[in-house]
């Protein structure tokens, strides 16, 4: 194995290493205090992964909710994962043996870190990506681990506590903001989430604005392509 591309992939991933140790912390304080264990946070980080949906599926098993509630709700707050996952269909299209696990483990964060399509020059590009996925999977894990176990033998108050992933996507937009010089899509997210939320409200706006994100950048995209 390239020990480079193992340095590349970790050097990149450093920026998710400080929020999901956090957030790991946090959604394995709540499922302590929902009276889940260990076990219990670390299966779902490791066969879950899904950040946002974590949090909020901490009160589905504390409420008994059902499979179909379940499958609904993790459907409509994990939406946008089929929206922006479009553009890395070229990326991964070639990943071998190691695309189901990239697309199991494709997270805002780690989408932040690869969307570009760049690899640092002397790595091996399939295994860059497939590290750089699997180095932010563990950071999350390992924050689940701690939190549970520091819940175990610590009183915590969890108000407020979800607040952290909103934290994190506004640093992940930030950094994005500031290593690129187009910002077109920045812009296009801003306009159009806010639009969206003026329109159909705190609870409905996400899947609308996604839907208006994608047809925007796609417009603009073959408006570009034509011009060349």
């Amino acid at each position: 194995m390239n020990i480079q591309t193992i340095k590349q992939a970790f050097y990149k991933s450093i920026p998710v290493l400080a929020g999901y140790v956090v957030l790991g912390i946090g959604f394995g304080i709540l499922m302590r205090n929902a009276g889940y264990g260990v076990l219990w946070a670390a299966s779902m980080s490791v066969f879950i992964y899904a950040g946002s949906m974590q949090y909020v599926g901490v009160g589905l098993l504390a409420g008994g909710a059902s499979v179909l509630t379940t499958a609904i709700t993790t459907i409509m707050v994990n939406a946008r994962h089929l929206f922006y996952s479009i553009s890395m269909v070229d990326t991964y299209k070639n990943a071998g043996k190691y695309k189901p696990y990239m697309i199991f483990a494709l997270t805002d964060e780690t989408y932040s870190l690869l969307c570009d399509g760049n690899v640092p020059a002397g790595v091996e590009p399939k295994l860059y990506r497939v590290l750089v996925s699997l180095f932010n999977h563990c950071y999350w894990i390992i924050g689940s681990i701690i939190g549970n176990l520091v819940g175990a033998v610590l009183s915590f108050s969890t108000a407020g506590i979800e607040f952290s992933m909103t934290a994190l996507f506004v640093a992940s937009f930030t950094e994005q903001w500031i290593t690129t010089k187009d910002h077109v899509p920045a812009i296009t997210g801003l306009i159009s989430t806010l639009l969206c939320l003026v329109v159909f409200g705190r609870e409905n706006f996400l899947i609308p604005a996604m839907l208006l994100i994608t047809l925007v950048l796609t417009f603009l995209r073959r408006r570009k392509e034509d011009t060349v």
